[in-house]
């Protein structure tokens, strides 16, 4: 069996870069006898090295493209098959930008629909983009995978797919984020990199209007705890004034941009708590990576974090300020509630492997060729 995946998306350093990265790694480990033929365009990204398998059944084809002309052309004007560029394969699997036409069996991965559900804190193109591109999904696709239960039911009762062609495969946590010994130096290292000064509550995720920042400075505002800081970790995403907002409340709250995985983990475990009030997600990888940390987490009541967080978390619902304040002390107070929040998430974070995602998709991909 050969089969096409489109990996585009790995170079934006976001949730679904991660899927990717850790889906074709893992499929290269568990997987020697079919063929993987990995499509890659970006006008000026480069794909690392590291991103990729070395595996020799996985070949990489890179090209120059834009994303816009690849989205007019797939999207809007849908010519042009994948096969033209990769040559024929019998499964492509695409992503959440790009639906090209092809005459293999198609297979797609829905992470989310969070732009039908807020589609005010939306840029007008992602709308388009992804409007144009799921008419395509429900019209020729083989196979959705869906990263939720969540996901799941949004595309078929918002958007009337057929339930039987979805198939819900989690996502992971690697082993990377998996709870060790925190070493105090290397730490106060990464701290002082970030000019991080005591003890801190930790959010992370791509700054942006649906992850609710605001809502988070506030409740850290509310707790009037003068010896904490609040580090917001993640690039500035479309719509984001979050820079101006935090200049204008104190040096409470430490802006720090995109941080690598090497000194993230570390920041997950040192962190007070994990806080990520989302206003909807199609997984919420964090808040796995804050659990397999150990760290306490508090996210929201809805969509996928609901079903992703279990009994393992303080749910709360994101658009009450007042509950995120009242959960962030509750934590600060009290060890026993810390130490109770760890061990259930690394036992709940457990369930969660990349390993799982990746022998899943490859039994779906057999399952199609199969009929």
């Amino acid at each position: 069996m050969k089969i096409g995946i489109d990996i585009s998306q790995i170079v934006y350093g976001t949730g679904v870069s991660r899927y990717t990265v850790e889906l074709v790694r893992n499929l290269a480990r568990i997987d020697k006898k079919n063929q993987y033929v990995l499509f890659f365009s970006s006008l000026r990204r480069e794909v690392a090295s590291n991103q990729l398998p070395t595996a020799s059944n996985f070949k990489l084809k890179k090209f120059k493209f834009p994303p816009t002309f690849l989205e007019f052309l797939w999207n809007r004007l849908h010519v042009v098959n994948i096969e033209k560029f990769l040559g024929d394969v019998d499964v492509f699997h695409s992503w959440d930008w790009y639906q090209p036409p092809t005459k293999a069996k198609k297979v797609t991965t829905v992470h989310d629909v969070s732009f039908l559900h807020y589609p005010e804190v939306f840029p007008k193109r992602t709308i388009r983009t992804q409007t144009n591109r799921l008419y395509w999904v429900k019209k020729e696709v083989d196979l959705v995978i869906a990263d939720s239960k969540a996901t799941k039911n949004d595309l078929v009762e918002l958007l009337g797919f057929d339930e039987k062609k979805i198939k819900v495969i989690y996502l992971g946590v690697s082993d990377s984020w998996k709870e060790k010994p925190v070493n105090i130096n290397k730490l106060k290292v990464i701290k002082k990199k970030y000019k991080i000064k005591g003890e801190y509550i930790l959010s992370v995720g791509t700054l942006e209007p649906r992850k609710n920042i605001k809502s988070v400075i506030k409740a850290f505002n509310e707790l009037k705890k003068s010896n904490l800081k609040l580090v917001l970790v993640g690039k500035l995403g479309w719509g984001g004034d979050i820079k101006k907002i935090t200049e204008k409340i104190d040096s409470g709250v430490v802006v720090t941009g995109f941080i690598p995985d090497e000194d993230l983990a570390p920041l997950y475990q040192g962190a007070h708590c994990f806080v990520y009030p989302s206003l909807y997600e199609g997984f919420g990888l964090p808040v796995l990576e804050a659990m397999a940390s150990g760290t306490p987490v508090i996210t929201s009541n809805v969509s996928s974090l609901l079903e992703i967080a279990g009994e393992a978390a303080l749910l709360v619902d994101p658009k009450k300020t007042s509950e995120i304040t009242k959960d962030m002390k509750k934590i600060i107070e009290s060890k026993s509630l810390r130490r109770e929040l760890s061990a259930k998430g690394k036992k709940q974070a457990a369930k969660f492997t990349w390993e799982k995602t990746a022998q899943q998709t490859l039994t779906a991909y057999k399952q199609l060729i199969k009929g």
